[in-house]
């Protein structure tokens, strides 16, 4: 059996692998079938290992160096916060080296130590509710108090909603992306992924230049779940990709926990579809501590970590103690209140206001809870 090579060697062919154009989960793999392991892998001549990858990948290798691409990493790595983990160093995040198909090439931008942080994914659909991004806020930024790194995919939705909850608390963001690091997507997002570049940590398996392609998403979702001791399913509907990160945390030994939702929603279907299938049903930040209590209470960075106490819920208005119980309309809470239209429709206004209550697309109300 041949002496290992140095991990210096092994990181310079990773690196020079990860400048091929699109190269990702799906090259990995195609060497890894045809070579073994990464020892293997990095001891093939250049050309030995184009003969296995797609044309585009060939073609790339026989022109010749890509200076071009080098010194675009180079100029990258000079900016502050940037850096680059390869399996061959031993920083790399053995939550991720774990895995069976492990990304062989980490680009980041941010703060590396919350690679080394307890953590929990919050995820969910894109087309969320408002009390489902209320939701997502909420707990992600008790569990962010408390010490946990929140994890997502800076999705629109659910995802930017735990993000944007994360932020400012000591246990800070972690988001995972579909395309390299020199973009942001959605465009919608740019503004707060820049914010997690500076205050937690931007991460990616694609080199550079690469677009978000409809495929990288699904495989992005295993790093989400896989940097994560659990995962927390906000909202999502039958289908939904939240449902593929649910499943790759169940097959990675991660805790799945969903909150449970009105069964006329369809936001709400997936979420119940966990529940059945043996996910934690959650109502509270206490019911996310008690899943994950077993599991933190191994890691090492434990000291940090507390159980914040949860906001109370305040009763004194009979319409709020209404809609706590779920979503009415006007008449249904004049019912059930005793007032007169006139004086629900008054309180439903001013809660409006204030952010208690929204009024939703077919006329009905729905408390949003903090």
């Amino acid at each position: 059996m041949p002496t290992p090579l140095d991990p210096l060697s092994q990181r310079e062919t990773l690196l020079e692998l990860a400048a091929i154009p699109g190269f990702g989960t799906g090259v990995w793999r195609q060497l890894m079938a045809s070579f073994g392991d990464m020892d293997s892998i990095c001891r093939q001549p250049i050309r030995r290992m184009a003969e296995v990858l797609s044309p585009a990948a060939a073609k790339y290798f026989r022109e010749g160096p890509k200076t071009e691409a080098i010194h675009q990493r180079q100029a990258w790595l000079q900016k502050s916060q940037h850096h680059i983990l390869t399996l061959a160093d031993s920083a790399y995040p053995n939550s991720l080296r774990t895995l069976s198909d492990p990304p062989p090439v980490l680009w980041l931008s941010g703060e590396c130590a919350l690679l080394g942080h307890p953590s929990l994914a919050i995820v969910g659909s894109r087309r969320a509710s408002p009390q489902g991004l209320l939701d997502a806020r909420a707990f992600a930024k008790h569990l962010g108090e408390g010490g946990l790194t929140i994890v997502s995919g800076l999705a629109e939705g659910i995802d930017g909603a735990a993000h944007e909850g994360a932020l400012g608390t000591i246990g800070r963001t972690i988001a995972v992306l579909a395309h390299g690091l020199d973009r942001i997507y959605p465009p919608v997002h740019r503004a707060l992924g820049h914010k997690i570049a500076q205050e937690g940590l931007l991460i990616s398996e694609y080199p550079l230049q690469t677009n978000a392609l409809k495929h990288h998403f699904p495989e992005r979702n295993r790093l989400i779940s896989g940097l994560s001791q659990g995962v927390l399913v906000v909202e999502a509907a039958l289908g939904s990709g939240s449902l593929i990160t649910a499943q790759q945390a169940l097959e990675q030994g991660r805790e799945v926990m969903a909150i449970p939702g009105s069964i006329h929603s369809p936001f709400s279907k997936g979420c119940h579809q966990l529940i059945r299938q043996g996910a934690t049903l959650v109502e509270t930040v206490h019911d996310v501590w008690a899943q994950l209590a077993p599991i933190l209470l191994r890691h090492s960075s434990l000291s940090g970590l507390r159980s914040p106490q949860p906001d109370p819920i305040s009763e004194s208005d009979p319409v709020l103690r209404v809609l706590q119980a779920g979503i009415a309309g006007l008449d249904e809470i004049v019912s059930l209140t005793r007032l007169t239209a006139i004086q629900v429709s008054s309180i439903l206004g001013q809660e409006e206001l204030a952010g208690r209550v929204v009024r939703l697309s077919d006329g009905r109300y729905q408390r949003l809870i903090s």
